[in-house]
């Protein structure tokens, strides 16, 4: 047999010695040791699985500030007064839109004036309809406040929350009818692309059943929440967080 290197078997004993003396590694599943496999013949020894405590969730507090400018509030005027006690009395808080004007009471009642009349209003549009509006013009612009404050006044008319998911995120997923479908394409097409507005796309909403005063109410409906959307956005103006969980 050949002889063997006497510095080779130096190394294998060290070798050997190394890996006498390592610690035993166990192998790592979900970032936990894995548990050491029982001998043979020794039951399992199962530990009962530690209680999760459970803490009760703060209700979610309103963003502040409402807005991101420092706009000083203006002294109420008796109606905006009055006006705002309504809102609290029968909404339990005050809208922040209506915050966010109060700097100025000419601007904050004319806001409030044609907000009531546009959205409350006689007109041939029901108040689900001008709600729906108000929600598809506001997604296809992204206005948070207006999807949280508009999404909620949908999922309330309707009585169905997932209609007020659908039009937040693609109203064209949506369950619609004929009416509304096309009173919401309409609208879209308005937002996204105005100058591309066309006799053809009057006569659609025609067809399906609205008179030539309803398309005035849809756009101007349209066109108040594209104003305020852009308004809400360029101030980075904040839902009342009551908003999020209402109706569902």
């Amino acid at each position: 047999m050949p002889k063997v290197n006497k510095s080779v078997k130096a190394a294998s004993k060290a070798v050997a010695k190394l890996r006498k003396d390592k610690p035993v590694l166990h192998a790592i599943r979900g970032g936990k040791s894995a548990p050491a496999k029982p001998s043979p013949g020794k039951p399992a020894i199962k530990r009962a699985a530690k209680p999760i405590p459970l803490k009760p969730v703060p209700a979610a507090a309103d963003d502040v500030p409402v807005i991101a400018l420092n706009l000083e509030p203006a002294k109420l005027s008796p109606a905006m007064a009055a006006y705002f006690k309504k809102c609290q009395d029968k909404l339990g808080f005050i809208p922040n839109v209506l915050v966010a004007y109060s700097f100025d009471m000419a601007k904050l009642e004319n806001f409030v004036a044609m907000y009531n009349d546009l959205m409350l209003g006689d007109s041939g549009l029901s108040k689900l309809e001008r709600e729906m509006i108000a929600v598809v013009v506001s997604s296809q612009n992204r206005c948070y406040y207006c999807l949280a404050a508009h999404g909620a006044g949908v999922r309330r008319y309707s009585g169905n929350p997932l209609l007020g998911e659908h039009l937040v995120m693609n109203y064209r997923v949506a369950r619609l009818n004929k009416r509304q479908r096309a009173m919401l394409d309409f609208a879209a097409k308005l937002t996204a692309s105005p100058w591309s507005v066309e006799e053809g796309d009057r006569e659609r909403l025609r067809r399906v059943g609205f008179t030539d005063r309803d398309i005035w109410d849809i756009s101007v409906v349209a066109s108040f929440f594209n104003m305020t959307n852009r308004v809400a956005s360029a101030t980075d103006m904040r839902p009342n967080a009551v908003y999020h969980g209402q109706a569902r």
